[in-house]
């Protein structure tokens, strides 16, 4: 079995993560539907296989509102959905590879005809739906389509696709306004008010500016203030497309 450097098993979440760090990686090709250059991947490791999504920097389209290196934002939604204990994020990393440096992270093995919208038909995936729409809120993701909601072959639901995030200013753009008005569940609270309190993870200090990470505190703020999902206000509040 597989140990870490102490001598203890590791779990799957340690392992996805020496793979995706250590593997050798070789791009298979484009994804389609992606507006930036995002490539399917393999990554091979003594014996070990997976696949990623590899986000190089050469591949971003340039944008007048988030500075260049949005993997970067990747990287800084997992290290902030791991802190928050939510494990929303699937495992990623930043890395050097074929095509320069970039976000890698695990493809989840999910039926993509399964999406936001799909997933809100059944009612027993609410609460994990209430916790992206919670975590979407705290890193002002502009852009949360409803096909960045994945569901697994176990059942459980992912949060993937966050380079539009963490901007210092209000540019929340999302399709989940179901469970608008109702009251944040309480087991998500504690941890957002942590962050409220000026606990931000040393994992985003690489990836976040001093702007960024005080905007992060004052937004985590107004969650617990107001203990309740807001409701879309003027402007753009969806984007586009919604899947």
């Amino acid at each position: 079995m597989a140990t870490i450097e102490d001598g203890g098993p590791m779990t799957d979440r340690e392992r996805a993560l020496r793979l995706l760090a250590e593997g050798d990686v070789v791009v298979r090709g484009r994804m389609p539907w992606s507006s930036n250059n995002t490539f399917l991947a393999d990554v091979c490791l003594e014996g070990e296989r997976g696949m990623a999504v590899y986000k190089p920097v050469r591949g971003e389209r340039p944008l007048w509102d988030f500075p260049e290196g949005l993997y970067r934002r990747e990287l800084a939604a997992y290290a902030l959905s791991e802190a928050l204990g939510w494990g929303l994020v699937p495992e990623t990393i930043v890395r050097d590879g074929p095509l320069g440096v970039g976000s890698l992270q695990r493809l989840v093995p999910a039926d993509f005809a399964e999406h936001y919208f799909t997933l809100l038909e059944r009612p027993e995936q609410h609460d994990a739906l209430r916790a992206i729409c919670a975590f979407d809120l705290l890193v002002n993701n502009a852009d949360r389509k409803g096909g960045h909601c994945l569901l697994d072959e176990h059942g459980r639901v992912w949060s993937v696709d966050h380079g539009l995030c963490f901007h210092a200013e209000p540019k929340l753009r999302t399709v989940i306004w179901d469970f608008a008005g109702e009251p944040l569940p309480d087991p998500l609270l504690p941890p957002i008010a942590r962050i409220a309190e000026g606990a931000v993870p040393e994992s985003l200090d690489d990836t976040l500016d001093g702007d960024e990470r005080a905007a992060l505190v004052k937004r985590a703020a107004a969650i617990v203030n107001r203990r309740r999902f807001p409701v879309a206000g003027a402007g753009r509040p969806y984007p586009w497309p919604l899947v």
